[in-house]
């Protein structure tokens, strides 16, 4: 991502939001659960245990809006991810939710 777009995916307004959701790696059917505290068309924050070994890019399924977002990590601090999207697809088919 260039400095320009970074700057644009930081200035959008976030929608402040409390959203459980599943961070699906895809090793063995895994999952992470997370809560997204704000998000917007271009990414989110997500609340994560400090102890969770999150990967540098997962699925991320919200079962409310039945939509999973393509996600890389910007940054991280503490309990917290920042996350741009970069793509939808659909639930994998092994995912109860």
């Amino acid at each position: 991502m260039t400095d320009d777009a970074a700057a644009i995916v930081q200035r959008e307004h976030r929608n402040r939001v409390l959203k459980g959701a599943s961070i699906l790696t895809g090793v063995k059917n895994s999952e992470i659960a997370v809560t997204i505290r704000n998000m917007h068309s271009g990414g989110a924050e997500l609340r994560v245990s400090a102890e969770a070994r999150i990967p540098e890019r997962f699925l991320l399924y919200v079962p409310v809006d039945s939509i999973g977002y393509r996600a890389v990590v910007r940054w991280r601090k503490a309990d917290r991810v920042g996350v741009q999207f970069e793509g939808t697809e659909p639930k994998p088919a092994w995912h109860y939710g």
